[in-house]
């Protein structure tokens, strides 16, 4: 790791509940930040909080302010206590290193004391564009994992929220979905009706003409009438 002297601002951010977790306190933080600067060589120019923040997006007061000192050249360095505290965002953190600490030449570097990262060299570039990767790498895994999930519960005729399907309905306060028998009727009139040859409205019409209206609406479309031939029969 570098020695040279560096010009550091240092950022801390604590959301509302976390103002009492233990290591994550704003004193918490400042305390690891100026041992590291200490013990790093670090010039400690300034300290900027937000505090009762949270992480989802980069336009926090404190953080634009540690920002604007780079972009000054008042500081060369921003100092975070963990990365969490500076984003928990793969997509943010990308920004920022396009930004700020990507460069290769150097002028804007980030420390972070938990995960020893320091961008001022190679080895600490290497490290942070690992974690992003790994971030990114969970992110997907669990947006897949949970697509998987919610397509099995569709499968099982549970309810994965939003409007229930035509011809279904929540059974009470569970997650399973129950046939409605006038709508199951009418899908089962629907496809009979489009399997002999009838158009989308002339299906609408026929509906209609038989008593069976639409669940919203006063009258078929062509767009309901696909969504009720779209609709999954009960077995």
């Amino acid at each position: 790791m570098a020695t040279t002297s560096t010009r550091a601002v240092a950022y801390l951010r604590v959301s509302t509940a976390q103002q009492a977790d233990h290591g994550v306190s704003l004193e918490a933080q400042e305390a690891k930040v100026r041992m590291y600067a200490q013990l790093y060589d670090v010039e400690l120019v300034a300290v900027v909080v937000d505090a009762g923040v949270s992480a989802k997006t980069l336009d926090r007061p404190g953080l634009q302010q540690a920002l604007a000192m780079l972009d000054s050249g008042d500081a060369d360095a921003l100092l975070v206590c963990k990365l969490d505290r500076l984003t928990r965002s793969v997509r943010d953190l990308g920004e920022l290193l396009d930004g700020y600490f990507g460069k290769r030449d150097g002028s804007s570097a980030l420390l972070c004391v938990g995960e020893q990262v320091d961008t001022r060299t190679a080895a600490g570039r290497l490290v942070l564009n690992v974690l992003m990767s790994v971030a990114q790498w969970e992110r997907e895994a669990i947006g897949e994992r949970t697509s998987t999930a919610l397509q099995h519960k569709k499968a099982q005729g549970e309810y994965t929220g939003g409007r229930a399907p035509y011809g279904w309905q929540v059974a009470g306060d569970t997650a399973i979905l129950r046939p409605v028998a006038t709508e199951q009727a009418t899908i089962r009139a629907a496809q009979a009706l489009r399997h002999d040859g009838h158009s989308l409205r002339a299906v609408g019409a026929q509906l209609a003409a038989q008593g069976r209206p639409p669940r919203s609406g006063a009258r078929w479309h062509a767009s309901s009438v696909r969504v009720v031939l779209q609709a999954r029969l009960a077995t």
